[in-house]
């Protein structure tokens, strides 16, 4: 196992496998069934169960006894966690060729005192897409909505929020690349499209196409989810997100009818019930 592969948290690799497996189905999966994969992709099962706990304490797994089985099932919340997931993967896509020359300035003065509120601050707009302009001024391409992001911390009274468009004479590309760490995403791009690339002609049986599948899509949201979606136009001309998404389409799409066997096959599931939604 490689360093990015081993880099996906069993949480992550568990919300993807419920997101393949049961959003939109209204279903539950047995944990025995969850184990059973999840051993195949080298996760033990103390490691299963423990993060199935977890995840319930943190709202984002149901339990549902069938008799003597355990069942879960999604929670309003990791629902939308997936959903979003779900759109980025597939509409949102890891290329933005629609930048409109918008972009969302945010700017934060918080007392020295508050370094946890600041690296939360800070942790969280990263995650949104922004890069530090300057200490004390962050910028996203596009129209961003920090407002729900910033009431949860509750620094709505230390934060300023403006959409604004470039100088005429302002070089783009080269605030970009002071801004953003360019270098390391495009690495995750490069590495992704090496690891994977030979996965479009390979011949895996149903059951590892399973596993695969589910690495595949895990690894995958976790480097989009990095990339802030720089205007391409703004980017280098090699710029490895289009390959690498065609990589992951590609292989995704061989591996699918084998891994909805394997599936079928493997997983037992239920309907939620009405009374443990």
């Amino acid at each position: 196992m490689n360093g990015e592969e081993s880099s996906l948290r069993p949480q992550s690799l568990l919300l993807t496998f419920l997101g393949d497996q049961v959003l939109g189905r209204d279903a539950c999966v047995y944990s025995g069934s969850v184990i059973d994969v999840f051993e195949r992709a080298g996760v033990g099962e103390q490691a299963t169960r423990s993060t199935l706990t977890r995840m319930v304490k943190r709202g984002l797994l149901r339990r549902q006894r069938e008799g003597r089985r355990m069942y879960f099932g999604l929670t309003e919340h990791s629902t939308a966690v997936l959903r979003d997931g779900e759109r980025r993967i597939w509409q949102t896509g890891a290329v933005n060729r629609d930048w409109d020359g918008t972009w969302t300035l945010l700017g934060f003065s918080l007392p020295e005192s508050w370094q946890r509120q600041r690296h939360d601050l800070r942790s969280k707009l990263t995650w949104s897409g922004f890069g530090p302009l300057f200490s004390g001024l962050w910028i996203a391409p596009g129209e961003v909505d920090v407002a729900e992001l910033v009431s949860e911390l509750g620094l709505s009274a230390h934060v300023k929020v403006f959409r604004a468009h470039a100088d005429a004479g302002m070089d783009i590309g080269a605030m970009i690349e002071e801004t953003w760490e360019l270098a390391e995403l495009a690495e995750r791009y490069t590495a992704f499209v090496r690891r994977w690339q030979p996965w479009e002609t390979a011949s895996p049986d149903a059951d590892e196409a399973l596993v695969l599948r589910l690495r595949l899509q895990a690894e995958w949201l976790q480097i989009i989810r990095r990339d802030p979606r720089l205007p391409v136009k703004h980017l280098p001309d090699d710029w490895p997100a289009e390959q690498a998404e065609k990589t992951f389409r590609a292989v995704h799409d061989r591996l699918t009818p084998l891994a909805r066997d394997a599936a079928t096959r493997l997983l037992d599931l239920v309907p939620v019930r009405p009374d443990q939604a």
